[in-house]
């Protein structure tokens, strides 16, 4: 991979927005309408960033008559992804179905698998009295991440402690079956009106694995797949999606307690990890991303190889099934 003579702070600035719209739109609609023969488009709505410039995109290839917002809240979820996904379709004039999805957890014994496993950290837990949530934290250039459960109570004190591998593998395989569940929603309504799933992932998400296999991970067609986040926001900003939107902090909306993105998987913020990632990618040296981004050269090291690490724990996420 050849070396990039130039690494700034803008490099990765939409330069002809428009032009990358235009190309967008056209792609997708050529897509949807004749490559996979669908009459439209299906797009899982949060009041994330992603979902929103996703559904702006759609409408925009197909106009809003041809595209449906899928509000999918269960008990976790906040309120606010659901008042702000509906201000979405609205900006949009696209139709919303809400599928409250908590019924169909509860059948799948998410919610009492979760917090089974909680309670064997914290034996006081009881999720009528305890917010929870799971975190990460890189602790060595040569070690694997640490994660921990955090547990609140309703005085707001809260207690966290590692999590041992089997608890912490349980409680992410009952969470995934959040999006598992609302992926079969958002086929149902596919299937209904011969409509094409569109995926909400951004670069980062795919690449980098944050997100479910066969959950989030799964759609027809993914436009925005090779946009880093900084250009999700560039695009949000020139279509026109809601700014209480464009305001919002990234969030999991998975656990009970509130979490970020950052706290959760990422890290960083972010713009800096979109700057560090194109680094990494383009064999740009840690010394120069460490200049640039105000860093010293052995924190850049420690990102890249926990970038690379992520790369290689997360390619099963990424593979097709195995064909014989």
């Amino acid at each position: 991979m050849s070396k990039i003579s130039i690494f700034s702070k803008d490099i990765l600035r939409i330069e002809n927005i428009d032009a990358v719209v235009n190309t967008l739109t056209e792609r997708l609609k050529n897509d949807i309408s004749f490559l996979l023969r669908r009459k439209g488009a299906i797009v899982g709505i949060s009041g994330g960033i992603d979902s929103s410039v996703t559904l702006a995109l759609a409408t925009k290839a197909l106009g809003p008559g041809h595209v449906v917002g899928i509000i999918m809240p269960e008990k976790d979820s906040s309120s606010d992804s659901k008042d702000l996904a509906l201000k979405l379709a609205d900006t949009f004039d696209v139709k919303t179905i809400e599928e409250n999805i908590t019924g169909a957890l509860d059948g799948f014994a998410c919610y009492k698998r979760r917090d089974d496993a909680v309670a064997k950290v914290f034996p006081e837990y009881d999720p009528a009295t305890y917010q929870m949530k799971i975190g990460i934290k890189v602790v060595s250039n040569n070690l694997p991440p640490v994660f921990s459960v955090t547990i609140i109570d309703k005085n707001r004190v809260s207690q966290s402690k590692m999590l041992p591998p089997n608890e912490y593998m349980q409680i992410v395989a009952a969470s995934n079956f959040k999006q598992r569940s609302r992926l079969s929603m958002l086929y149902y309504h596919a299937d209904r009106l011969h409509y094409a799933v569109i995926g909400t992932p951004n670069k980062h998400e795919v690449e980098q694995g944050f997100f479910v296999k066969y959950g989030d991970g799964g759609a027809d067609v993914m436009p925005i797949a090779h946009l880093y986040k900084s250009q999700v926001y560039q695009l949000a900003e020139h279509l026109g999606v809601p700014q209480d939107i464009i305001d919002r902090v990234p969030t999991t909306d998975t656990y009970t307690a509130e979490q970020t993105q950052e706290e959760f998987f990422y890290q960083m913020p972010y713009h800096e990890m979109d700057l560090i990632w194109y680094g990494f990618e383009n064999n740009v040296s840690p010394e120069e991303v460490g200049s640039v981004m105000g860093k010293t050269t052995d924190e850049i090291k420690l990102i890249f190889n926990n970038l690379s690490r992520r790369q290689v724990t997360t390619d099963y996420l990424r593979m097709a099934p195995i064909k014989y």
